[in-house]
Order: structure tokens, then sequence, then C-alpha cells
């Protein structure tokens, strides 16, 4: 039985990772959690119905990046490197 679960683990492990992305993929993925690092995100919702009647709702996001301090193109540079396997072929789009 362990002898199985050793054969099986590897197989399973290498399964669940991810092949990497192209790097104009990465950049897209990736400039939205440099955004993130820039500030704080969040979003306030109001809505009204005839049957429960008005209804309210915040939220609010901040991220581990943000907390640290980390320069939010560092956080760009290090996901794109670390999805693709190469460096950011172009800047990233932030606000």
């Amino acid at each position: 039985m362990r002898a199985a679960l050793l054969l099986v683990l590897p197989v399973l492990a290498g399964a669940c990772a991810q092949a990497p992305l192209s790097p104009l993929d990465a950049a897209r993925v990736c400039e939205q959690r440099a955004r993130a690092a820039q500030a704080p995100t969040g979003a306030v919702s109001v809505g009204a119905s005839s049957r429960s009647g008005l209804s309210t709702g915040v939220s609010i996001g901040v991220t581990g990046d943000y907390l640290r301090g980390r320069d939010p193109y560092a956080v760009y540079e290090d996901c794109v490197q670390a999805r693709s396997g190469q460096p950011p072929i172009r800047p990233p789009r932030l606000r």
C-alpha cells in the first residue's frame, strides 16, 4: 500500500503543476496583481427591489503586496517571470 502511494504522489504533484503561460498572457494576469499592490481595492453596491426593499453592500480588498509596501512594478516583473519563465515583454499598464 505504501509503495503504491509513493509511486502515485509524484504523478499527482506533476498533474497539479501549471504549464507556463506566454509572456503576453502572463502580463494580462500580472497587471491585475500589480494594480492591487498599488492601493486597497473596494466596491459599494446599492440596490432596491419590491420584494426585499433596499440592499447595500461594501467590500474592501487589501493584498499582502500592498501591506508589505512592494513596488507594483517589481510585483509585475516577479509575477511575469514566475508564470512564464521569461522577463516581461512590455511594461505594465497601471492606473
